[in-house]
């Protein structure tokens, strides 16, 4: 293994906790005998294209500093390599850190963590999911690098009533910050409606369903500790499909705060399949990934067994 480590920033995480928190990750790795290089991109696309470069140059490990569209910007680049990923969570929602079992905001105690992870080999393969574009999902060996057709992802891909809250906050100038989904959420049930759903599991029988929502689970949570697919595992080769039915907006609004304690699965109004693939079909729906939108659905979705060395 290289002693270069390569500290993947974003400076802005967490209201700018970023920048602050690559200071003690940084310390960590070199008081364990590691020279440390930080990645800093102009935007995204900048900042993946130099940390692929790190990558393929033979980085020893990456450590992602920021929330979870930073750890899903490594994703892309270290994912089917043998590069290992270290996350020091410091971001709003934190949900990979969760599911992972990785400390949350408390950048020191990360950094040690992934030093000394390093310094014992000790790594865990986790799987990851693969999205394609289109109904079909499209099979063969896992891509070299985060190459090749495709976009990982560690948490979950969401589908419905909460990408269309994500669509229209993302539409808004004003307010700033998270008042402006929660009137983004206030704004959709106004409008709520179910969507008609084709989902494919795999390879079976087409399930031609009313749904409010579709997540596909690898880990358990999204947006902040919401437990949507509650008892997901990132290293058992299977998604959690949690399919919320055709809810009425009164139904909607009583079971949506159990998705904070996982206890919505329980409403007979939820099921929740387990399927290494996927195939989701609505028209008019945005899919999101790790917080991130993919496009529109139709999208495919295949989980990935130890796609991911993960420093833990």
């Amino acid at each position: 293994m290289s002693a270069e480590i390569t500290l993947f920033v974003n400076p802005t995480a967490g209201r700018g906790r970023g920048a602050h928190a690559a200071q003690p990750a940084a310390s960590a790795l070199r008081d364990a005998g590691f020279s440390v290089r930080t990645v800093v991109g102009a935007d995204g696309p900048d900042a993946l294209a130099r940390l692929r470069a790190a990558v393929r140059a033979g980085t020893g490990a990456v450590i992602a500093v920021g929330g979870d569209g930073m750890v899903s910007l490594a994703l892309q680049a270290v994912a089917g390599t043998l590069v290992p990923l270290g996350v020091v969570a410091v971001g709003t929602g934190n949900d990979f850190a969760r599911a992972t079992g990785l400390p949350v905001r408390d950048p020191a105690r990360a950094g040690r963590l992934a030093a000394e992870a390093l310094k014992a080999g000790r790594i865990r393969e986790i799987d990851l999911g693969r999205v394609t574009p289109g109904a079909g999902v499209s099979g063969g060996a896992v891509a070299s690098g985060g190459g090749g057709d495709g976009t990982w992802y560690g948490t979950v891909l969401c589908s419905g009533f909460d990408s269309r809250v994500n669509d229209r906050g993302n539409r808004m100038r004003l307010p700033v910050g998270k008042f402006k989904y929660d009137l983004a959420m206030i704004a959709e049930l106004a409008a709520f409606r179910p969507f008609p759903y084709r989902i494919t599991l795999d390879g079976g029988p087409v399930i031609e369903t009313e749904a409010t929502l579709v997540a596909v689970g690898n880990g358990s949570s999204y947006g902040g500790g919401m437990r949507i697919c509650a008892d997901a595992e990132p290293d058992d080769g299977l998604f959690d499909v949690t399919v919320v039915g055709d809810c009425s907006r009164a139904t909607l609004l009583k079971v949506f705060p159990r998705v904070y304690r996982g206890t919505h699965l329980s409403h007979p109004k939820v099921t929740v399949h387990r399927a290494a693939k996927v195939t989701l079909e609505a028209a008019g729906i945005t899919a999101y990934a790790d917080g991130e939108p993919l496009g529109p659905l139709p999208v495919g979705a295949e989980c990935v067994p130890g796609a991911l060395r993960l420093l833990s």
